[in-house]
């Protein structure tokens, strides 16, 4: 927690028990909605209200404490930057998320920079896709 106290107090802001429990709640929590963030900290705070998670959640990632991505059709799915980065696969059948190593995707990663010139954002990548041992929706195995 000093390093969010120390980025805060950098960027004008204050270290403020609300703070300290979403953050400690993304960590623990390892890929979080909004909403999964404040079913957390309530259990242990019910002063803490959906706007406060949601205007917590913008300060923190403005501060690269967390990231998001879009590993649904709904809300944003946080997680710490504190652990090694990574991309996530998401199965479309179990919706199970896998947190995947960089190393994985370095050829992509390296034809994309040198043929389009892109650096690729790669905490807020998802891949979708069908786990290969999931029964496909109609209830096959494919």
């Amino acid at each position: 927690m000093d390093d969010l106290a120390e980025r805060l107090r950098g960027s004008g802001y204050r270290l403020t028990p609300q703070r300290q429990l979403i953050l400690r709640a993304v960590e623990e929590l390892g890929h979080a909605t909004p909403d999964e963030v404040l079913a957390a900290v309530r259990s242990s705070a019910s002063a803490v209200n959906a706007s406060t998670v949601y205007r917590t959640l913008e300060v923190l990632e403005e501060l690269g404490l967390v990231r998001h991505t879009h590993l649904s059709d709904r809300a944003p799915t946080y997680h710490s930057t504190r652990g090694p980065e990574h991309f996530h696969l998401v199965c479309r059948n179990c919706h199970r998320v896998r947190s995947v190593d960089p190393d994985v995707a370095s050829a992509l990663l390296e034809a994309l920079r040198r043929e389009h010139d892109f650096e690729v954002d790669l905490g807020h990548l998802a891949i979708f896709g069908r786990c290969t041992d999931c029964p496909s929706p109609s209830g096959d195995t494919a």
